[in-house]
């Protein structure tokens, strides 16, 4: 059962209630002393906390004691009892986190019912809280994976804003991981153990929205039949991850300005301010430069939401992680659904390297999960593959000149593609590094060493061997040196 703390300066009023709690199975600490209450708090953590609001001019105000234990880590939840029932104080003591109010005198049976709702409100806390502690596990920094200088810039700065209250505005082409990245600056944040809430603002027409975020009072429009909370309000204490925010009508960027400005939310249809504690992250798929110079979007609103920006690189800009995040994909979410183990061939994988990925990470992890689905084995080959990945490797590789692909050592080499192990993101990005190359390095060694065979089987002729390997002879002398440059 659970351990009260029992605040109040009338004994008769200790004695009752102490003795209705511990025939409910209930550890009772009582205090007819406001201050003994307010220094033994920290000491006993207990897990619900019943105080008088009002003491005698000696001893403390119960908001002294309601205020310390919502300092606790877990804090308690806390009931307020005071003879001086009225609105006024039953506002402020809620407005500063308890969780009920009780006028004296009150029945037993009050008393009862508001103490087991207390504590189970506590439980669910308790429950939820444990929920969030795996998400931030789940979002950890390292759950993204990127070992290519691109990414570790991104993961350089999100890891030093990451628990900061200044507002977000990630940016980058649709599939490059925006929501994930907004969750793991949330999930990493002092703001964990409240809510991240999610909308992506171009899926609503401008009225939904603005109710979605906003709430609305009973009455505000038709079918508005009952009083409705924001999200806003639903994400009070945590984080809003405004998703495609340039998407926003005119007037709903003036109503999120003054939000930002004011730090409180109106509802439709009413006029009373509510207070809100949330942190705002954003995030665009397109510039918002150009939609302020076309007059879409409010310049005013733009530098309350750039205040510091991410931006996220395509997967065409870092293809040194391609095999990294093909094996992660493998890993991670092909493998434990199917229970098998997956490779991929040498030439499967150039093949992925090779493309540009319009639809950058999320694209990928797409292809990934048709390539295994399909394949026979547990070796996904080239023809496993998306038509449109095939197609442009067949007309000759559009960015092939820049993917510098791993192709296979000879004419139908099949052999696996030496999948990285540890797909990793920050934590690991170092550690990963010294344990499996870069792309560059590979494929520079993999070519020098296909340069020396065709000069073996030309009996050390330099102009055989650079006949045969269609190259020039210049260029054959950089091959065969290991340099990259392009003759």
């Amino acid at each position: 059962m659970a351990k009260v703390f029992l605040a109040d300066d009338e004994l008769t009023m200790v004695q009752m209630v102490g003795d209705l709690l511990r025939q409910e199975g209930h550890e009772v600490i009582p205090f007819t002393d406001g201050n003994a209450a307010l220094q033994m708090l920290a000491t006993e953590s207990p897990d619900l906390v019943i105080t008088d609001l009002y003491f005698d001019k000696t001893h403390p105000h119960g908001l002294d004691i309601l205020k310390k234990a919502r300092e606790l880590s877990p804090p308690p939840v806390v009931i307020m009892v005071t003879a001086f029932g009225s609105i006024d104080t039953a506002v402020e003591a809620m407005k500063h986190g308890a969780f009920d109010y009780l006028s004296k005198p009150f029945k037993v049976e009050e008393l009862r019912l508001c103490v087991q709702r207390a504590l189970a409100h506590r439980e669910a806390l308790a429950e939820s809280a444990h929920l969030r502690k795996e998400l931030k596990t789940k979002y950890r920094f390292s759950q993204i994976v990127g070992h290519s200088a691109a990414m570790q810039a991104v993961f350089k700065l999100i890891e030093r804003v990451a628990d900061t209250d200044s507002t977000i505005l990630i940016l980058g082409e649709s599939g490059t991981g925006k929501e994930l990245v907004a969750r793991a600056l949330h999930y990493n944040s002092r703001r964990h153990l409240a809510p991240f809430v999610p909308i992506n603002c171009s899926a609503l027409p401008e009225t939904l929205l603005e109710s979605e975020l906003f709430g609305h009072r009973r009455g505000a429009f038709t079918g508005a039949i009952a009083d409705k909370k924001g999200l806003f309000q639903e994400a009070d204490g945590g984080t809003l991850f405004l998703d495609e925010v340039g998407a926003m009508s005119g007037l709903l960027q003036t109503r999120l300005l003054r939000v930002l400005q004011e730090r409180e939310v109106r509802r439709v249809g009413d006029n009373t301010p509510i207070y809100v504690n949330v942190r705002v992250v954003a995030a665009a798929n397109e510039p918002l430069e150009k939609k302020i110079k076309e007059g879409t979007f409010r310049e005013d609103l733009y530098y309350r939401l750039n205040v510091i920006p991410i931006q996220l690189p395509s997967l065409r800009e870092r293809r040194d992680d391609i095999p990294l995040l093909v094996a992660h994909f493998l890993k991670d979410k092909v493998s434990p659904r199917t229970g098998r183990p997956f490779q991929v061939t040498r030439e499967a994988m150039a093949m992925l390297c090779a493309f540009h990925w319009p639809g950058n990470v999320r694209e990928l992890e797409n292809a990934v999960e048709r390539a295994a689905t399909l394949c026979e084995g547990d070796l996904i080959q080239a023809a496993d593959l998306p038509p449109a990945v095939r197609e442009a490797w067949n007309q000759g590789g559009a960015d092939l000149a820049d993917a510098q692909a791993p192709a296979p050592l000879s004419e139908g080499d099949q052999g696996a593609y030496p999948l990285p192990v540890g797909a990793g993101g920050a934590a690991s990005a170092a550690g990963g590094a010294k344990a499996f190359q870069p792309l560059k390095t590979f494929l520079r060694e993999q070519e020098k060493a296909h340069v020396e065979e065709a000069l073996r089987l030309c009996h050390g002729d330099k102009e055989q061997a650079a006949l045969l390997l269609g190259v020039s002879l210049a260029t054959f002398y950089r091959k065969l040196a290991g340099e990259d440059k392009e003759g």
